[in-house]
């Protein structure tokens, strides 16, 4: 394991739990010791050593060989290095997000196409070999992007059966494509509210957050990134595309964290979150594009849209205000939550009955109660890396995957006893609910599904 933060810590007591290995055939390299009590506690070895690109060749060599498992937790560590490191070893391989080298999400050097995650994607997939046969390694195989990809396979064939469709799971990715366009998919939001807190507020010059601040503040600084959607017919004008790759998304030039849109939860009602780029706008986009010789005929639009906890937004405020130079403390909630559910789900909007929300709703009790070491939020993500490090070394053979190109099947009953309540549930709201009281907006008021619509301006 490469990286031992607060996902780290809360894998290791399900791996454990779900695999049968002990304690000794596992090791833990992390850039420092701060949490080798915790791996202690379980037998676990750490290595307090930082991976950069001079060393990691060299630090893993003599540790990993056919049939090992190298699972990536860590910020700062190329995701593209390791899997060419794995790939001609039997190695397998899991991280939660695509990662760069250190500095890579904010070098002012790189233009911002650069720093996108629709680059990192394409520079991962790019390691896939031709025959599809190498070893397997899963990309993004985390919450989100990770779960959300399966939960959207489900809530489709939910919406199908609620429509008397008699339909199965499709087998191919054009049948999903297929069954999303059929029900009128317009819009995917990957909508998060997170409503956990502590007694210990948050303090001036310091970053709270309920996952890794780090990881948080590098994505928040990189730029929007949405799937776009083949209705849309107001191209931002603030926005570009990509000069090569699968074209199924477009970026902002403007960061994540100054970017806000409207989406709404079942517990949370409507919401302002943060348009803050993660893999699965492109990869779930790309998953179902349909398409017409070079003329895409279908493709929803999909954005995540994020409500940090409330000490995490007021965060975000500061850290806009210092113009995006981080903090000098940061704090991960995690023994001192004492109330608070995340509720993270997909809400698939343009339907006949209106929009569909289908998800996790975690609260602090239950994930405590769940498995030890973790909050709401990170149980949502060590239960679906768990879930896709059983399936790899089931299937070990499989190459570079996506979540979007997992069985969603297997995954989900695999995930489910960590996820609290599985919620499906209809609304009516719109981003134009209530718009015309106050202001008189410059909206698309002939279809509510318009990116336009739901960006706060």
């Amino acid at each position: 394991m490469v990286g031992f933060g607060c996902i780290g810590q809360g894998i290791l007591p399900l791996l454990l739990r779900h695999i049968e290995m002990r304690p000794d055939q596992v090791l833990i390299i992390s850039r420092g010791d701060t949490n080798a009590a915790i791996a202690g506690a379980y037998g676990v070895a750490c290595l307090a050593r930082a991976l950069t690109p001079d060393n990691y060749n060299s630090v893993l060599a003599p540790l990993l060989g056919a049939g090992d498992f190298l699972l990536n937790l860590s910020v700062d560590v190329s995701s593209a290095a390791l899997i060419g490191f794995c790939q001609p070893r039997g190695v397998l391989y899991l991280d939660t997000c695509i990662e760069p080298w250190a500095g890579g999400y904010l070098d002012p050097a790189l233009p911002p196409s650069r720093r996108t995650n629709y680059a990192l994607r394409e520079a991962a997939l790019a390691l896939r070999r031709p025959d599809r046969r190498g070893s397997t390694a899963l990309l993004t195989h985390g919450a989100n992007p990770g779960l959300v990809s399966h939960l959207l396979k489900q809530a489709l064939l939910n919406v199908a059966h609620h429509n008397d469709l008699d339909t199965e799971a499709p087998d191919s990715r054009e049948g999903w494509g297929q069954l999303a366009a059929k029900l009128n998919v317009r819009a995917v939001h990957i909508a998060e509210r997170d409503t956990q807190a502590s007694t210990r507020r948050k303090a001036l010059g310091e970053f709270v957050n309920t996952w890794s601040v780090e990881a948080f503040i590098d994505e928040a600084c990189q730029p929007a990134e949405l799937g776009w959607g083949s209705h849309e017919r107001h191209f931002p004008a603030d926005a570009a595309r990509h000069d090569a790759g699968c074209q199924a998304a477009i970026y902002l030039k403007r960061p994540g964290a100054s970017t806000r849109v409207r989406s709404w939860t079942p517990l949370g009602g409507p919401m302002h979150g943060y348009l803050i780029t993660h893999s699965e706008s492109i990869s779930i986009a790309d998953y179902l594009t349909l398409r017409d010789g070079a003329n895409v005929r279908y493709r929803p639009t999909v954005h995540y849209a994020y409500h940090p906890c409330d000490d995490a937004v007021l965060s975000l405020h500061e850290l806009a205000a210092r113009n995006w130079l981080a903090q000098e403390r940061a704090h991960v909630l995690k023994h001192d939550i004492n109330s608070g559910t995340d509720e993270l789900g997909v809400l698939l909007m343009g339907l006949s009955r209106g929009a569909y929300w289908y998800g996790s709703q975690l609260s602090i009790e239950q994930a405590r109660a769940l498995c030890p070491e973790n909050s709401a939020t990170s149980l949502q993500v060590t239960a679906t890396a768990m879930a896709g490090v059983i399936w790899a070394m089931k299937n070990p053979s499989r190459d570079v995957l996506e979540p979007d190109e997992l069985p969603f099947d297997e995954i989900l009953p695999l995930c489910r006893p960590y996820l609290g309540q599985m919620v499906g549930v209809y609304t009516d709201w719109t981003a134009l609910s209530g718009r015309a009281r106050l202001f008189d907006e410059d909206l698309d008021r002939d279809d509510p599904w318009q990116f336009k619509n739901f960006r706060v301006t």
